[in-house]
């Protein structure tokens, strides 16, 4: 049977559909914006997206995996959101995920993103 994501429009699911658009970007080496990830997922504005990042952030975090989410940068300032004021030097850390074999790697799980959220939280990490 065949799912949509706008059938099931949870925070992890949304997760794994922008994990997909940006191990595309990546594979270009394209940064792109959270307004057109907003525009690519339907969304109605931009400001919306900080849950379904931060779960990527974190599981590529938890997983000693480059940070995919470093490619979605604010319109205005071409930076990153929170969560990334440790993370070191920005290019550095965009050269690591535009060299990553994304394509090798099993998508995660919306029950892996959720996972690990459930751990961040434990560990006092918020985005």
């Amino acid at each position: 049977m065949v799912s949509y994501f706008s059938n099931n429009t949870s925070l992890e699911n949304r997760a794994l559909q922008i994990w997909q658009v940006l191990i595309g970007f990546s594979y270009d080496r394209k940064i792109t914006t959270y307004g057109e990830i907003a525009d690519i997922l339907g969304y109605k504005g931009a400001g919306t997206m900080d849950r379904q990042l931060g779960h990527i952030l974190h599981f590529c975090s938890q997983n000693k995996l480059p940070p995919l989410s470093v490619l979605v940068v604010n319109a205005e300032t071409g930076l990153p959101g929170d969560g990334f004021d440790s993370i070191g030097d920005l290019h550095k850390s965009r050269e690591k995920v535009f060299n990553y074999d994304w394509f090798n790697l099993m998508p995660p799980t919306p029950e892996q993103f959720a996972q690990s959220w459930s751990v961040a939280e434990e560990n006092d990490f918020n985005i």
